[in-house]
Order: structure tokens, then sequence, then C-alpha cells
């Protein structure tokens, strides 16, 4: 069935189906009839109108969980109803919800003509919806978030009327999300004019982006001097993502900005990422990079807590010390860092190296370790992390998305066994801890490296309370290899000899979990 359009807002042809259906939601889910106050009869048929008899508020709620172009639609309803679209404090407006289903593939594949309609639809939209409020509303919009296509003449008209709200009427938080005409993989050309039109859209919209306080790009290559440019005009900006953008292939980012609290980094080709001065920071994201070397580097931060970082291990890179990577934030207290299924790009260290980066760590997640891996080298976690209150690892080969073969070698997969450099880590003699209370395995297997493993968790945690041990995460593209391959324990005689084995020389026995 195709999505619906804005096409309907001059018709009221399909009103009865979505009143009638949001009236049975709240019959069945939401509002019990003796709440819903007086009812007067109404139709025919005899029927209620519950809808209107609701308060205001509640309406509202009900509106702003509507596709934005249904929201709109409401206002032909009533009166009463008229008036919904310019109380709204949440405006979410994406070009999908103008597009029927039969032509997301053509803009996926960069239709030039659909991806125009789809932004100039969406742009009478946010124009109707934003005009439809005056300066003295009552009502402020708390959120809104527009996501649109890039292009010159598509594309401004949106920033502009965006800026005419900002100027006369409350806006709380404003996000834009800016999607690439090519969604696939970019020429370095694509890249390029990308880059210029999103300058171009900037130049032209100012006070627009003066007042976001979110960003997200993709798909665009600017100039050495035009990110800071952007961030300069942008002095709102509290969460910035970029995805495939750089200033050309192994350039250097340096980031500096009065209220940046997040920042995420993914695919981008820059040789390195220079975190210089910002002091609101509170959450980094970086995914993938093709340095060699570190892939950022940590200036004044000083309130950045959480940090998750996801690379594939090629075997041209290095191996990476946290206590380098991290080491000018003292602050973090959640660590998550992905391996992917392929080679460890973690170096082990010791307690004295780590004490100051991981003196407030409380949660570490190591995500997607390699079946093939052993586990113990993850020990250096707890002895370098004295206040670490929950660790979670996750062991998993996840077969649909890892590359098998001779292709392996082609992109510079290591060929030998994907832990071979920490391996031979060993965690110090008679090394306790006492603050870890949580310990959790996703894709535990009745195996010895898994039972000696965690043995050697309950003997370092001497205050360790829960143990969780999970079934291999499901992924519904590998799922019949996984459960084919598994050894999870499933009746309740498994699952009781595990815990008697792991729990076995120990006083007294931690509790062990198998959650469905």
């Amino acid at each position: 069935m195709a999505k619906p359009s804005c096409s309907g807002l001059d018709t009221s042809k399909r009103w009865p189906s979505l009143g009638d259906g949001l009236d049975r939601k709240l019959d069945a889910d939401i509002f019990p009839i003796t709440h819903l106050g007086n009812m007067e009869p109404s139709g025919k048929d005899n029927q209620y109108d519950r809808l209107s008899n609701l308060p205001d508020d509640i309406v509202l709620n009900i509106v702003e969980r509507l596709d934005i172009a249904d929201a709109a639609r409401t206002s032909i309803l009533s009166r009463r109803w008229k008036q919904i679209p310019a109380m709204l404090s949440k405006i979410v407006i994406t070009v999908s919800s103008f597009e029927p289903w039969r032509d997301i593939w053509s803009i996926l594949k960069g239709d030039d003509i659909a991806r125009a309609r789809a932004n100039a639809t969406m742009h009478e939209v946010t124009r109707s919806i934003l005009e439809s409020r005056t300066a003295s509303d009552l009502y402020t919009i708390h959120v809104m978030c527009l996501e649109f296509y890039l292009g010159e003449e598509s594309t401004i008209p949106i920033g502009q009327t965006v800026a005419n709200a900002m100027a006369t009427r409350k806006v709380g938080s404003a996000e834009f999300t800016i999607l690439a005409k090519v969604r696939a993989r970019c020429t370095v050309t694509e890249l390029l004019t990308q880059g210029s039109q999103f300058m171009s859209f900037v130049d032209a919209c100012p006070n627009a982006f003066g007042g976001l306080t979110r960003l997200n790009l993709e798909r665009l290559r600017l100039g050495e001097s035009e990110f800071p440019k952007v961030f300069s005009i942008c002095k709102q900006l509290k969460d910035l993502r970029l995805y495939c953008c750089d200033m050309g292939i192994l350039s250097l980012l340096e980031l500096e900005h009065p209220q940046l609290c997040k920042v995420e980094l993914a695919a981008c080709d820059f040789e390195k990422v220079d975190l210089k001065w910002l002091p609101k920071l509170t959450v980094l994201s970086f995914e993938y990079w093709i340095s060699k070397n570190d892939p950022f580097s940590l200036g004044f931060v000083p309130l950045l807590q959480n940090v998750s970082i996801s690379n594939i291990g090629l075997s041209l890179y290095k191996m990476h010390k946290l206590s380098q990577l991290l080491g000018k934030a003292s602050s973090i207290s959640d660590l998550h860092l992905n391996f992917k299924c392929e080679r460890i790009w973690v170096k082990p260290e010791g307690r004295k190296q780590l004490s100051m980066v991981f003196r407030g760590l409380r949660y570490v997640n190591l995500m997607n370790i390699s079946e093939e891996c052993e586990l113990n080298w993850t020990m250096f976690i707890l002895q370098g992390a004295p206040t670490l209150k929950e660790l979670c690892v996750t062991v998993q080969d996840h077969f649909c998305e890892m590359i098998w073969g001779l292709s392996r070698k082609s992109i510079g997969l290591s060929e030998e066994k994907k832990d071979k450099e920490v391996v031979d880590w060993e965690t110090s003699l008679g090394f306790k801890h006492t603050s870890l209370a949580v310990f959790r395995i996703f894709g535990f297997q009745a195996q010895d490296k898994f039972v000696s493993y965690i043995k050697s968790v309950m003997e370092a945690a001497v205050n360790l309370e829960k143990i969780y041990l999970h079934d291999k995460p499901v992924c519904r593209r590998c799922r019949r290899r996984v459960r084919r391959t598994s050894m999870y324990p499933r009746t309740w005689k498994h699952k009781s000899s595990i815990r008697e084995e792991i729990n076995k020389g120990t006083r007294p026995p931690v509790g062990i979990h198998f959650p469905k």
C-alpha cells in the first residue's frame, strides 16, 4: 500500500478510515470509555465522537504520534481540529512522508526529479505548518526535525522557511538531517559537488544554521576552511554526526566548539580528528577509519563520559593503546569497543598505564569478538578499572556481514588468528577487583574456554553478584547458520550442570542466570 502523500490535504476522502482507526485504537489500548467524559451521539449510525471530546493535551499527544502528512490532514476535520497543527510542540518532517513507496527506489538511485519533487512537497508542508503559527502563539515548538535531500533549488527554500520561523517564533531544539543526492558509493566528483551545494545552502541560510542544535551530514567533501566555517555559524550546535565526510583523503579535522555535547563520526576518510576544545562534550562515537595511526586525539574534553569505538582491524593497522587514545579524558564512565568479528585492535595494558583514564569507568561493553578468539586478554579491563560495576562481552561471528575466502586478502584483512597479538597477555597474579557486581556474556557456548574465562573473572571479582549467560544475538539473515552451530544450554539439566561447573570451588556461589 502506498504511503499517504500530501496530495490529500485538499480532500476529506481519507478521513473516515483515519478517524475510525484512531477511534478503535483509543477504545482498545489507550483510554477506557469511563475516562472520555460525556459523549454525544453523532451521525446516522449513532456513533460516538470520542476524539473531539478529549482534552487538548491528549489530542495533541495523539496527533504528534502521527506521520506529519496525516497530522496536517487533521486540520480539515472540524474548526477545533483546524487549530491542532499550529499547536504541535514536536514537528518531525521527512521527505519519505511525501513519496509513495513505488518511487522510493528511484530516490535511492539518485533520481533528481523524484528527489526534487519530494523536497518541494516537503517545503510546502513545512511552510504551511510553520506559517500557520503566529508570533503571539503561546505554543512553543520544543523539537523541530527536518530530513531532506541536498540540492540548491529545492533545499534553500526549506532553510529560509525555518530561518523565518526561528526569527519570529519560539523554537527550542532544531535539527537538520541532510541526505546526499547519491545514496550509494560516491565518486570524488560527486563528493565535491555535494560539498559545494551544501556550502551554498549554508551561505544562503546562515540564520537557520545559526539556530540548529543538531546537524546530520552524509557523503560530502568540503574545503580545508569550510568545516571550521560551518561550526562557527552553527553557534547553538549540540549534536553533530558526519557519515562519509572529509576534506580530502587523510586530511586533518580540528574541532573546537563551546556547545557541542555529542559527536558521531562514521566512515570518514580523515587521517586524524583532533578534538581540541569541546568543554561540553559528553558522548563520542568513532566508527571505521582508514588511518594507520590513532584516528583521533583528545584535547580539552573535561566532561566526556561515553565513548564508543568500532572498527575492522586490518592487518596493516597498528594496535591501539587505550591509555594513549583516551589519555586526556579522565571522566569516562561508559566504554564500548566493537571489533566487528575481526582482528583484535586493542593492545592490553597494565594497571599503571590505565589508572588515570579508567579511574571513573563504570560500564564496559566489548562487542563482536570473533568466536575463534580466546577471552582471557579482556581481563586487562578489570585490572585497569578499579571502579567498574558491569562488564558485558559479546562473542559471535556475524556470518552475513563477514568477508570470506580470497576477498579477505585483497582488502587487507588478516590471515592470521584474530587474537594473535593479545592471546599471550596474562593478568597479574593475585589480582583482586572489589567493585564488579554484574558480568554478562552474549554468545555463551558450553565450551571450556567460556567456563575457564568465567571462573577467572569470578576469582578476580571477589564481590561479583550476578552472571548472565545469553545465547548468540539473533540475526534474521544468518539465523539458521547460527542456530545450527550454537552450543548454548537449552535444557534445565544442561543449565544446572553449567552452574555447578562454574561455581565449583567458589564460596559463596554466584547467581548464574540464562535469560531467554
